[in-house]
């Protein structure tokens, strides 16, 4: 028999925005255990997008952002008579948010501009647009679970 599920804990909102989401982002983000170069990093990417975008602060973009590039289906692989389907499943909303954070951390290290804040800021921008590489991502992963919905009724 299986241990018990472990126990969520609960995060402690950051210094600057009182925002326990803004916490698990930098919490993603850090590297070696680096959270203070972390939030640094965060915080001058928030500076940065309040600097490019004047009429709105920086922290409602960095979430309309998130919001943009989070999904709402995925595709998992099950294997039944000896073949693979992808089946599209709903994800629940932890699962949602970890995944559109991922995304968009991965994405932002992946650009070309000098500090990883500006690389942060840039990504951010393009997201709260609707474009750039995580809300690409989103958007390929919905497509692949609309193309899969033939295969749904595979579900677990």
């Amino acid at each position: 028999m299986r241990k018990a599920r472990a126990k969520k804990r609960v995060l402690t909102p950051d210094p600057r925005f009182k925002d326990a989401l803004v916490t698990r982002f930098i919490n993603n983000m850090m590297w070696d255990g680096k959270k203070e170069t972390s939030r640094a990093i965060f915080y001058n990417a928030i500076n940065i997008v309040e600097k490019k975008i004047t009429e709105e602060s920086g922290i409602e973009v960095w979430k309309r952002a998130l919001n943009n590039v989070t999904p709402s289906v995925e595709v998992k692989a099950r294997r039944v008579g000896g073949s693979t389907f992808q089946i599209p499943i709903e994800i629940n909303p932890e699962r949602k948010i970890a995944m559109g954070m991922k995304w968009m951390i991965k994405y932002a290290r992946q650009r070309n501009e000098k500090s990883m804040a500006e690389k942060l800021a840039s990504e951010v921008i393009a997201a709260s647009k609707g474009e750039g590489s995580a809300v690409k991502k989103k958007e390929d992963t919905h497509k692949m679970a609309e193309a899969n919905k033939a295969f749904s009724h595979f579900r677990v």
